[in-house]
């Protein structure tokens, strides 16, 4: 037996509106940001736009754990905002504390360590601010307060959002422990008891924190720490090995005596990584930027 039910269409016509009604209004308040937000956070810079605009999340949902999904934080999303002070203040840091000799960041910087212009859709900020707080094996500590850590996650998302992404991508090389042949590195043997550095075609070498951390020594995102400021090159290396005090009256390191092909070896190992200048060939060292 079937039953039937007669709607008047005066009614139905009404349904429909009040329903398209209600489907409008939701699409509007899901476009502005706002159907979850604004039931528990004040409206803020209203004018910049959407509430996911600044930090993402789902705002089409009252349960927070979904709302705040994949959440950006304030303090994090100052790099949404033109002319910020704090994302100036992290784009000065990346440059002097040398960023860029592992990493590409603003399409700039070598191949070294992960890409950090596309940190914003791999990871939270939070993850990135965990990790220049307390830093992987050969990353270099360094000690930042946590205003300052602030400060650098955001100009780093800042640039992510500004830089288009590279056409291809290049091959992640991993590097397996191995001691043996480590031990037998010029670098380990002379400069690994006080330095650390990664490099492509060896991985990371060294196990010391009493020296700066040597990745990208020879690349233009180096930080100028030879003599007066001045740029590191294969021959203002050796000039420092064979007497560190001669360019830094209060230098700490002792001379490193090498022999012709140790030294070759050295330049090898610090100048092997993308973005150098620098080529290496099977039976000789060249430079292709001028020692100056």
């Amino acid at each position: 037996m079937k039953i039937r039910c007669a709607i008047p269409r005066s009614l139905l016509r009404g349904t429909s509106s009040i329903l398209a009604g209600v489907f409008f209004l939701q699409s509007a308040v899901a476009l502005a940001g706002g159907s979850g937000c604004l039931k528990c956070h004040e409206p803020h810079y209203e004018e910049k736009g959407t509430c996911v605009g600044c930090h993402r999340g789902n705002p089409r949902t009252d349960r927070v754990s979904i709302a705040h999904y994949d959440l950006i934080p304030a303090k994090y999303a100052d790099f949404t905002m033109e002319g910020s002070l704090v994302v100036k203040r992290g784009g000065a840091l990346v440059k002097t504390s040398g960023c860029r000799r592992c990493h590409v960041t603003g399409g700039k910087g070598n191949h070294l360590a992960t890409n950090l212009d596309r940190v914003l859709g791999a990871a939270r900020p939070q993850k990135l601010f965990d990790a220049i707080k307390t830093p992987v094996l050969f990353m270099p500590d360094f000690c930042f307060k946590e205003m300052h850590i602030l400060e650098l996650v955001n100009a780093i998302l800042a640039e992510a959002t500004r830089t288009e992404p590279e056409a291809g991508e290049i091959p992640l090389v991993i590097h397996f422990e191995d001691e043996k042949r480590a031990e037998e590195s010029v670098f380990v043997k002379h400069c690994g008891f006080c330095h650390k550095a990664l490099t492509t075609r060896f991985g990371g070498l060294g196990k010391g924190d009493i020296g700066p951390n040597l990745s990208g020594l020879f690349s233009e995102y180096y930080p100028d720490t030879y003599g007066d400021k001045e740029q590191w090159s294969s021959k203002r290396l050796k000039k420092w090995l064979e007497n560190p005090r001669q360019i830094s009256k209060n230098a700490q390191m002792a001379p490193v005596k090498l022999t012709s092909d140790e030294f070759s070896s050295l330049l090898e190992i610090l100048a092997a990584f993308t973005g150098s200048g620098f080529t290496v060939q099977k039976s000789e060292f060249r430079s292709q930027t001028p020692d100056l």
